[in-house]
């Protein structure tokens, strides 16, 4: 068996364009005046066909609209996209299609049509639970503004999503303990909740480097977030089977899990990423970022990708580990062995077992609750 069926097969479709840029984002979102959707119709649906001749007969699991923010595309142009992928791959017969929103008025008003396309799922980036702080995070949407799409997007579709950040400017745990349990009021049954990380290239990078982000948690606050976030979504019944993402039962985002298992994707738009077993090696695709000049290509050059890279075992191991930790269910250790050619060093992983932040289960290997708030020094240990 290829190992990519260990994961499924997924299509990641990204759409760059925001009506503003927030100043922590460093995805690769663009602001325009006008965007000629017919266009960008037609070289999305050449890409489709084209990457569907490469991976015929594959069962395709699931569909991820990206961004940006996909929920500003017409519902008329996710039709058309949802109906020729069905026309390129046989589908799951529970397939999951999902597209982010945003929680404004505008793209609240596109949800019907975007349910009658095809998609079944949203996930909507709301942030905060108060005005004041979305105004810092950039947001253009208040809280009113985000409960009443949220309803929307209830009656619309069977699952629906939302993200929140936390350890933002002059947050107490206190407050954030408060605003996790007005989420909880609202929520389905799947929430992601990301610490604010302050990257280079954004606004927020460089206010930081000009000493004007005050208000910054230290990191003890930031872990003790963390751990309390767990604590309480726990108790509710939502447990995080990701480092950053909480659902009941059945009710995980399976296109992301595709990610985590290290299954295949395709990736098909500006700045999209993609892994594909082809003939018997696994490759990593990459999209030129520029949405001008991946459009161009696409229609001058008939493909639009970057040259492809063939990923050594090493390399997939790695991969594997750096994705498979991030789960509550951990990695298969006889997995990790095929791919790497060598099973993990016991020395590593007994010495983590001493401290608590990994434990087997069985074939299985698992970071714990303490374990995944330190993942990036449990990852280090185990490939050194």
């Amino acid at each position: 068996m290829e190992d990519w069926r260990h994961g499924g097969f997924g299509l990641y479709l990204h759409w760059p364009f925001c009506a503003s840029k927030c100043p922590y984002c460093d995805f690769n979102s663009h602001v325009a005046a006008e965007i000629d959707q017919t266009r960008w119709r037609r070289a999305y649906l050449a890409e489709i066909e084209r990457v569907g001749a490469e991976t015929q007969g594959r069962i395709l699991n699931t569909v991820f609209f990206g961004g940006g923010t996909p929920s500003l595309m017409d519902p008329d142009l996710v039709a058309a996209i949802i109906e020729q992928i069905r026309a390129t791959w046989p589908m799951a017969n529970d397939a999951e299609i999902t597209l982010e929103a945003n929680p404004g008025s505008v793209e609240a008003g596109r949800f019907e049509g975007y349910a009658e396309a095809g998609v079944n799922r949203v996930s909507m980036g709301i942030q905060a639970l108060n005005d004041s702080d979305l105004r810092r995070l950039g947001r253009l949407h208040s809280v009113a503004e985000a409960r009443a799409a949220f309803d929307i997007a209830r009656n619309a579709f069977d699952r629906v999503s939302f993200d929140l950040i936390y350890a933002r400017q002059d947050q107490t745990l206190t407050s954030w303990e408060a605003e996790l349990r007005e989420a909880l009021s609202m929520a389905v049954d799947h929430l992601s909740l990301y610490q604010l990380t302050i990257e280079d290239g954004t606004a927020f990078g460089a206010r930081q480097a000009a000493g004007g982000l005050k208000g910054l948690p230290e990191d003890d606050l930031a872990a003790d977030m963390y751990l309390k976030t767990n604590e309480i979504l726990s108790d509710f019944g939502m447990p995080a089977y990701e480092v950053s993402n909480h659902a009941r039962e059945g009710a995980e985002s399976r296109h992301n899990l595709i990610y985590w298992r290290y299954g295949d994707y395709a990736g098909i738009g500006p700045g999209a990423h993609g892994r594909l077993t082809l003939g018997g090696a696994r490759v990593a695709t990459e999209a030129p970022r520029a949405p001008s000049l991946w459009l161009q290509q696409v229609e001058t050059s008939g493909h639009g990708e970057a040259p492809r890279e063939t990923l050594t075992s090493a390399d997939q191991a790695n991969e594997y580990l750096l994705m498979c930790l991030r789960l509550a269910e951990g990695l298969d250790m006889a997995r990790y062995a095929t791919l790497a050619g060598r099973p993990l060093s016991e020395a590593a992983v007994s010495g983590l077992e001493e401290i608590g932040v990994v434990q087997r289960r069985g074939s299985r290997l698992a970071a714990t609750r303490e374990g995944r708030a330190v993942l990036n020094a449990v990852i280090r240990e185990l490939m050194a």
